[in-house]
C-alpha cells in the first residue's frame, strides 16, 4: 500500500466518522424532542436534530471537496 493509498483511506474513514457522529446527534435530538414534556426541551431537541442533519449534508461534502485530487 502506497502512502497516497493510506492517506486516502484515512480521509475516507474521517468522512465516515463525521457521518456517524452526525447520525448519533440526530438520534439524540429525536430522543430529546420525543421524551420532553415541556415545549422548550422539544425546541432544543428539534434544534439538535436540524443541526445534525445540516452537518450530515454539508461537512462530508466540504471535506471531500477540500481533499479532492487536482486534475492533471
Amino acid at each position: 500500500m502506497t502512502d497516497a493509498d493510506r492517506l486516502a483511506r484515512k480521509r475516507y474513514f474521517l468522512i465516515m466518522a463525521v457521518n456517524l457522529i452526525a447520525t448519533a446527534g440526530a438520534v439524540l435530538g429525536l430522543l430529546v424532542a420525543g421524551r420532553s414534556n415541556v415545549w422548550e426541551t422539544s425546541v432544543l431537541g428539534g434544534a439538535i436534530l436540524l443541526s445534525a442533519l445540516y452537518v450530515m449534508a454539508v461537512v462530508p461534502r466540504a471535506m471531500a471537496r477540500r481533499w479532492k485530487t487536482p486534475q492533471p
